[in-house]
């Protein structure tokens, strides 16, 4: 009698997920990090304004976000108990970075509400 392998098989499919969502926001870090501001100015003078203005904390707070993020998304696929811990730290430094956002800047009232929609889903997977 055969059996279906279910239970390792499908618990495997969050974590590639959740890899490939890491590698993303590795990917957004690095870019938007590294991003000619003069040039992102030409077409979004208040996104590169707030580039510009993000203080030291607010990147750290972003890149240790990312890299947490991505040592955890790897953990959980090795199945090791540091994922958790690694993923608590995503989400404060998530939540550390976004107050930033929301109560340093007056982003809400330029770009409205919707712009907080995306930053809702990244929280949402980061926990």
């Amino acid at each position: 009698m055969a059996s279906t392998p279910t239970g390792p098989r499908t618990a495997l499919w969050p974590a590639i997920i959740f890899l490939l969502w890491n590698c993303m926001g590795l990917a957004a870090f690095t870019m938007q990090s590294m991003t000619d501001l003069t040039e992102l100015a030409k077409t979004d003078a208040y996104q590169a304004k707030i580039w510009s203005e993000m203080p030291g904390w607010a990147w750290g707070a972003y890149g240790v976000a990312v890299g947490a993020g991505l040592a955890g998304a790897i953990a959980l696929l090795a199945r090791l108990r540091a994922a958790v811990w690694l993923s608590a730290i995503c989400v404060i430094a998530v939540i550390v970075q976004f107050g930033w956002t929301f109560l340093g800047t007056d982003l809400l009232a330029v770009k409205g509400a919707s712009t907080a929609l995306f930053r809702l889903l990244i929280l949402a997977m980061a926990v």
